[in-house]
């Protein structure tokens, strides 16, 4: 996975995402996850103009943050789908207790169902100070992790995200089979903890403000974009890696 990518293709790739974000906005998609302070954004007199410009300022920003640590440290311990070793990687920062995540996951079904071209992984930010429940949910799904199950634990979350909470876990946890005394002393554990933190801190470091998000590669997309953005962003990473260095090169 590059650390950046050139200044043309960043702009062009920028301009892509700048589109969808507006389409957002104007009810297309379903918009982010409002964020923990619940202000509402400044009314400007040229809406689109300021768009542009604050994208393209964050896309700066997960660039820089994403390449000052490499593909594995990056990926960490957290749960995959798809090839280890494909070009694009697509983190999903992502809320058991937000409505907005759930629907993307049934998206992201979707976009990986048989791709070996992307891999996908899921990362932990809990907005705790409007979901109670996303950092038990999040250890839940990390314990159940520790049992090769963390794709069928996340998949019973979020289809019954109304009964989140202490009696669900344990029940969910012996419909699909886990060892329930494992699985109670894992979520509860000091590691489930630092790796619940772990995703935290590097969704603090990207700035993120909202859930469902995606970064792929170094490129921020918004939660809410169609799926026929993540294809198009997939292709174009793809086209820029296998493009001759010399045309790679920074301006």
């Amino acid at each position: 996975m590059k650390a950046t990518l050139s200044k043309p293709r960043f702009v062009s790739l920028t301009m892509v995402l700048c589109l969808s974000l507006l389409g957002c906005a104007q009810g297309v998609a379903p918009p982010e996850e409002a964020d923990a302070s619940g202000a509402s954004p400044e009314v400007s007199e040229s809406p689109e103009a300021d768009a542009r410009a604050e994208w393209e300022a964050r896309q700066q920003h997960i660039a820089a943050v994403m390449g000052k640590q490499s593909r594995a440290e990056l990926i960490g311990g957290s749960p995959t789908k798809g090839s280890p070793d494909a070009e694009v990687v697509l983190f999903k920062f992502s809320d058991f207790q937000c409505p907005y995540c759930a629907v993307a996951s049934a998206d992201m079904k979707t976009f990986m169902d048989g791709r070996e071209d992307v891999l996908y992984v899921y990362k932990h930010f809990p907005l705790n100070s409007i979901h109670p429940e996303a950092t038990p949910a999040a250890k839940a799904t990390w314990a159940a992790q520790q049992q090769g199950q963390f794709w069928l634990y996340h998949d019973g979350l979020f289809a019954y995200q109304d009964r989140l909470g202490e009696d669900y876990y344990a029940e969910l946890a012996e419909q699909i089979g886990l060892d329930v005394e494992q699985f109670n002393r894992d979520r509860n554990s000091d590691e489930a903890a630092a790796a619940i933190e772990a995703d935290l801190q590097l969704a603090q470091a990207l700035e993120l403000g909202g859930t469902p998000t995606f970064v792929m590669n170094d490129l921020l997309i918004p939660g809410g974009a169609p799926l026929a953005l993540f294809e198009e962003a997939a292709v174009r990473i793809r086209a820029y890696d296998a493009a001759p260095s010399e045309a790679q090169s920074p301006e």
